[in-house]
């Protein structure tokens, strides 16, 4: 009897062996350690917004109020979204020096982190565009051709043809797109800032979007081949026409007024 009592198991022994096979297959990191990652998240993203809203409280609410509800100084900022903030903020566009038609780009006073925390902050006040990844906006896997066909359809009558940009009306303007960073283009397309309409993924899609970004990267960027010639600023048809008018009809009329010159004195002699 003593040596049957010697053998039996302790009542952990099964936990123990349990716990031991869960450790060499990671499964005992699979049962604790999504709920201490999500847990770090979350607490990051408060951390986030809490910085967000003490930075907005100096650089922003005395615009757009104290709970981004807005005023007669600024819009409300309930449910712009993250995207929106990251290009206003990205772009130097926000905080605004003075009121206008329009608001111009200008260099930037934060740094990124700080923009995220902003983001953060507005996107917990109303759902709205999410900042998009770096593989949304790449011009890698786009159909140019298709993007030039897009841009032209959409953006062409504000932007010109090649996003040189344009004037609108009662001081407002299309800026150019020269050398702006893709991200801002897509956020631009995906939250429609100031005049400019918005073109959420219900009415250009995703792949539409990289299309058009990738368009512009060829034809409006640093790195785009000049292949020589005048391209009269690439405003397209309108300052064509105008140099053809003044310059072209312009030299008509001086070689006419030479020919009659000429007709005249030989009469006379």
């Amino acid at each position: 009897m003593k040596k049957l009592s010697a053998r039996r198991r302790h009542p952990l022994a099964a936990v123990v062996v349990l716990l031991l096979a869960l450790a060499a297959t990671g499964g005992l990191y699979a049962v604790f350690a999504p709920a201490d990652k999500a847990q770090a998240e979350e607490t990051s993203q408060s951390l986030a917004i809490d910085e967000g809203k003490k930075l907005y409280s100096v650089g922003c609410a005395s615009c757009h109020g104290t709970g981004g509800q807005g005023t007669s100084d600024g819009p409300s900022l309930v449910g712009v979204g993250a995207a929106a903030v990251d290009f206003q903020v990205g772009t130097g566009r926000m905080p605004a020096q003075q009121p206008g038609a329009q608001v111009p780009k200008k260099k930037n006073i934060y740094t990124q982190a700080e923009i995220d925390q902003l983001a953060a902050y507005i996107a917990s006040l109303g759902a709205g565009p999410a900042i998009p990844t770096a593989e949304q906006y790449s011009p890698e896997g786009a159909d140019i051709a298709r993007g030039g066909e897009l841009f032209r359809t959409n953006c062409a009558q504000c932007h010109n043809f090649t996003g040189e940009g344009g004037a609108l009306t009662h001081g407002k303007y299309a800026p150019s797109l020269e050398d702006v960073d893709p991200k801002h283009i897509y956020e631009a397309m995906l939250t429609g800032p100031q005049n400019m309409p918005s073109f959420p993924d219900t009415t250009m899609t995703e792949k539409n979007k990289k299309d058009i970004v990738a368009y512009l990267d060829a034809v409006n960027s640093d790195k785009t081949v000049n292949q020589g010639g005048l391209n009269l600023g690439g405003l397209g048809p309108v300052t064509e026409g105008l140099f053809g008018w003044i310059f072209g009809l312009g030299a008509l009329v001086a070689v006419a007024i030479w020919v009659a010159a000429r007709t005249a004195k030989a009469k006379k002699s």
